[in-house]
């Protein structure tokens, strides 16, 4: 590919108008609303001084902006990366600060390099790899530990852990030191935002406020919880109030972080995971919103915008980064055309870093915890478990496996506990498909399942269907059940094979094939094989079997039973 191609900016850019401008410019003056308070509250999830949270939320938003597919994603920092960040560099650090920043730095920087590497090698198909009810576990169990985790900055005691039982330990031993104070602002800041959220709508519709006006003003409304709160610190000098402190008014300088080689290489498989989770959560954000515009995102493309988005914070002095759900619809709904909504966005968080920091010196921690605990608890799906039950218990056990490994385990066990699982499970289902015997419905050419349909079967022929691609996981499991199918009736001279739902086989499954021919010829039972797709019968012309077994290959399955038929006539 030329360079220019790798820019998806070249797709829209030289389109501009003053139509797209419009929507991009009020969008990002509600995104930039939102990514202020945002900003710091995750980087206080991630472990890190609030001014990172803002080096986050700049340069990302640009190289997005150059690189990625999606028109209305919003990168910068989210809760679940930055959970994910801060529990990795906790465990590498072991209680050094100067190190813990320096880790996050690098895991941005490790992380964006490889989705730049994935993207180049066009492997987007990565976003697959992680089943559904793996990370809709992971989320869910995350955001209830991300909400436990700011339950003591709520009341204003010192509650830190990576589970929910140490958390919870330690918010129960320092309980008796809590501030009325600042539990009275987290508390409102909290039943404010719920309010918002819940009846907003409803009553800014009084006003005769609607469309995307009173979408727009919905999401901003919670904004008013951060006024209060410094409004209130201010005005009664609440210094018992643990508030942001000093916020340096200067924009991030070039860095990189001083670690040695095996410190590198220790935090390459955190880094990893961190970044495929976040593009993971983009990827699924991005299609849901871009196919409401009939548009569409390519992850190829995905995996450079997010990796040179990382690259971009590392460099800056921030942390790992990816687009946020509740921001990128916001973002949609306040009529963001184009990624220059992010450049835009960008630019207002460098005048806010220049001139607000001063403000946000008095932004009590209280407020910023009701802020992270009503976002992340909106994440959860509560319908899921249940919808997971009814429909597929190996997927439900998945989800529950990774629940309950992170908030028992913590964040990085938990995901690759639930992965492992989802894998192993697969494999299961693989090792030992669904099959059935099939005869011809009455008065047609179609086969179907012998136990659900009344069927016609030929006297001495065994008809299988076997709904699975022959892998290596099978192959002994398929010679087993052919063979036995041999022998359960002796006056069986053939049995045909129909692979209408087989995909694919493997050397292994080859290797098993021809065996189970050889039996059945010993056994004086013909193997027949039907309706096989070209591009299997494509690879099986390359094999020592082709020549034997081709004579006994129909197109139809109909056929297979007709040859049968004449081979024993």
């Amino acid at each position: 590919m030329k360079l220019y191609e790798w820019l998806a900016c070249s797709t829209w850019l030289s389109q501009y108008n003053k139509a797209w401008l419009t929507g991009d410019l009020v969008a990002a003056l509600v995104i930039t609303f939102m990514l202020i308070p945002q900003s710091l509250a995750y980087a206080l999830v991630a472990g890190l001084p609030p001014e990172v949270g803002l080096y986050a939320s700049m340069a990302p938003l640009v190289l997005y902006a150059i690189f990625g597919s999606s028109r209305t994603l919003s990168v910068g920092p989210v809760a679940i990366t930055s959970l994910m960040s801060a529990a990795a560099a906790g465990h590498f650090a072991q209680g050094d600060v100067a190190l813990f920043y320096q880790a996050s730095v690098a895991m941005a920087l490790i992380g964006g390099g490889l989705l730049v590497v994935l993207g180049l090698l066009r492997l987007g198909f990565v976003a697959n790899l992680l089943s559904h009810p793996v990370i809709a576990g992971f989320v869910s169990a995350a955001a209830v530990l991300i909400a436990v985790s700011q339950l003591g900055a709520l009341i204003g005691v010192s509650a830190k852990g990576d589970t929910v039982l140490i958390i919870g330990h330690s918010l129960i031993q320092n309980a008796a030191l809590f501030d009325w104070a600042t539990m009275a602002i987290g508390v409102l800041s909290l039943l404010w935002i719920i309010a918002v959220r819940r009846w907003g709508s409803r009553a800014l519709s009084f006003l005769r406020i609607s469309g995307a006006s009173l979408e727009v003003l919905v999401r901003l409304l919670p904004a008013l919880a951060i006024v209060f709160g410094l409004l209130t610190v201010v005005a009664f000098e609440l210094t018992q109030v643990r508030t942001v402190g000093h916020v340096p008014s200067e924009l991030p300088a070039f860095f990189v972080p001083t670690l040695v080689s095996d410190q590198w290489l220790a935090l390459v498989v955190p880094a990893a995971l961190i970044a495929l989770v976040g593009f993971v959560e983009a990827v699924s954000v991005g299609h849901s919103l871009a196919a409401k515009r009939k548009q569409r995102i390519e992850p190829n493309q995905e995996l450079l915008g997010l990796g040179a988005a990382n690259v971009a914070a590392g460099l800056s002095g921030g942390f790992s980064v990816t687009a946020g759900f509740s921001r990128s619809v916001v973002n949609f709904d306040a009529g963001a055309q184009t990624p220059m909504a992010g450049v835009f966005a960008a630019a207002g968080m460098v005048l806010a870093t220049l001139f607000l920091t001063p403000w946000l010196a008095h932004l009590p921690h209280a407020t910023l915890a009701a802020i992270i605990i009503v976002s992340v608890l909106g994440l959860i799906d509560w319908r899921l478990p249940r919808r997971l039950w009814r429909y597929s218990r190996r997927d439900f056990l998945a989800y529950l496996l990774t629940v309950a490994c992170v908030l028992g385990f913590g964040v990085e066990l938990g995901i690759l506990v639930g992965v492992v699982f989802s894998i192993l499970a697969l494999l299961a289902a693989i090792s030992q498909p669904h099959w059935a015997q099939v005869g011809q419905v009455p008065g047609t050419e179609h086969f179907r399942n012998e136990l659900r349909h009344k069927v016609n079967k030929v006297s001495g022929v065994v008809s299988i269907r076997v709904d699975e691609s022959l892998y290596f996981p099978n192959a002994m499991w398929l010679e087993d059940l052919l063979l036995e199918l041999a022998l359960k009736d002796k006056g069986t001279h053939a049995l045909v094979l129909q692979c209408s739902a087989v995909n694919h086989i493997d050397a292994s499954a080859l290797e098993s094939l021809m065996s189970i021919d050889d039996n059945l010829k010993a056994m004086g039972v013909t193997l027949y094989l039907s309706e096989v797709k070209g591009p299997i019968t494509d690879k099986l012309k390359h094999s020592d079997w082709y020549e034997s077994i081709q004579p006994r290959i129909a197109l139809t399955h109909l056929d297979a039973l007709r040859m049968a038929s004449q081979a024993l006539n």
